[in-house]
């Protein structure tokens, strides 16, 4: 069967909405519906129609996103739903058929993505781009290393979160373009991450933030809840979740870290979602209590290969003929010779035979220069004909920091 799609509009709301309440199990309090429903991009949703039923959704955010070396206008996917009565029909596959060339017409080369199922997007040519930590650190081993950064001239200040949302948006705007992946954030985003109704404390109290400042101003932040409790001899037992730690130096990163971690009656600190390579990795002097799980963050597609690969920047020379190959936007299956060094790249289709040949998920993945084109060589998942081609692509496409996004849309 084919299902008509087309873009809905605020009177399809209440089947769009239910529709994402069904894939994802998800009940959502009327605030949240109605924030959720505010940051959407009306223009830019899809809906899979059987005839008058809403069988499947998707949408997708405009963001300007950084890449290695500058920023990029990047289609962000979100809210990708299916009915539980209409899989395996082939809805969800046209809709992201259709979503790819929305957002080619849109000017954007590149899409990104957080995946609700990580099994699902690859066949759809997105790579698993970026990872995160998340961490559990007991407050008994969370001492520091002898040298870790200390600025006399930081201090401290607790402030209402809602109040100082000028100060935190200020603040990260000045740091977004550090890392590959952080993305500009509209202001319903910042609505959602700044929300403090019960509905959104789940029980672990209200949303609390501290800011390291200087004569100068604001050079970072923390938003975190704690959740109070005590055990059965009345010894303090408290958790102190944070949910944001962002700093503009060294000095106040650490300050931000000491501050969190010294809480009153807090015995421990849950920080998920943390950048791979995130500081706090080496400023523990035993980095065992940081109790580090790992998991996917943002996926990536390269919606036009020659666009996307010239408008960013690489680590060490590179002239390779890359054979991509890619069934779902097939503009991008063919071969392209890449060039590229510190004062820019080229990409340009080529006859000339391959001296590598990948999917496209591979270059999604690798992308925001954190990929696993090495790996997946070694995994027999890409194909190599030139010796030595994929190290160098891959240490061409590497880049420090590693990317994060830091915040699900």
């Amino acid at each position: 069967m084919t299902y008509p799609i087309r873009p809905v509009d605020e009177a399809d709301w209440p089947a769009f909405a239910e529709v994402l309440s069904e894939g994802f199990g998800w009940t959502p309090h009327p605030q949240q519906s109605a924030r959720y429903k505010a940051q959407t991009e009306f223009d830019r949703t899809l809906a899979a129609f059987d005839g008058d039923v809403v069988a499947g959704v998707t949408a997708v955010f405009s963001l300007t996103m950084t890449v290695p070396g500058g920023q990029l206008p990047v289609g962000g996917v979100t809210g990708v739903s299916v009915l539980p009565s209409h899989r395996r029909r082939g809805v969800l596959s046209a809709l992201m058929r259709r979503q790819l060339n929305d957002i080619r017409e849109r000017g954007e080369a590149v899409a990104a993505l957080y995946a609700s199922e990580s099994s699902i997007y690859g066949r759809f040519g997105y790579g698993r781009a970026a990872g995160e930590l998340s961490f559990r650190i007991q407050k008994h081993g969370s001492a520091f290393v002898r040298n870790a950064p200390v600025d006399p001239s930081l201090r401290l200040r607790v402030a209402r979160p809602a109040e100082a949302r000028g100060d935190f948006e200020r603040l990260f705007a000045s740091i977004a373009t550090r890392r590959p992946g952080r993305y500009l954030r509209h202001e319903h985003f910042w609505t959602g991450l700044l929300a403090d109704e019960e509905i959104d404390r789940r029980g672990d109290g209200m949303l609390r933030s501290v800011i390291a400042e200087d004569d100068g101003g604001v050079r970072g932040y923390a938003l975190f809840r704690i959740k109070a409790s005590w055990d059965s001899n009345g010894v303090p037992d408290g958790e102190l979740r944070l949910h944001e730690l962002e700093a503009s130096d060294p000095a106040a990163y650490a300050l931000l870290w000491r501050s969190v971690l010294d809480r009153d009656l807090v015995s421990r600190v849950e920080a998920g979602g943390r950048p791979v390579d995130d500081p706090i990795t080496v400023l523990l002097a035993d980095p065992r209590q940081l109790r580090a799980s790992w998991a996917d963050e943002l996926w990536v597609r390269l919606v036009e290969v020659d666009r996307a690969l010239t408008s960013r920047s690489y680590s060490a020379p590179v002239d390779v003929v890359i054979e991509v190959e890619d069934d779902v936007c097939p503009w991008n299956a063919r071969r392209w010779r890449l060039s590229a060094d510190a004062t820019g790249a080229e990409c340009k289709p080529v006859e000339d035979e391959p001296d590598v040949t990948l999917p496209a998920s591979s270059l999604g993945s690798a992308y925001l220069g954190d990929g696993l084109l090495t790996t997946e060589l070694d995994a027999g998942l890409l194909r190599e004909h030139s010796p030595g081609a994929v190290r160098a692509l891959a240490t061409a496409m590497s880049w420090s920091p590693k990317p994060w996004a830091g915040l699900t849309f």
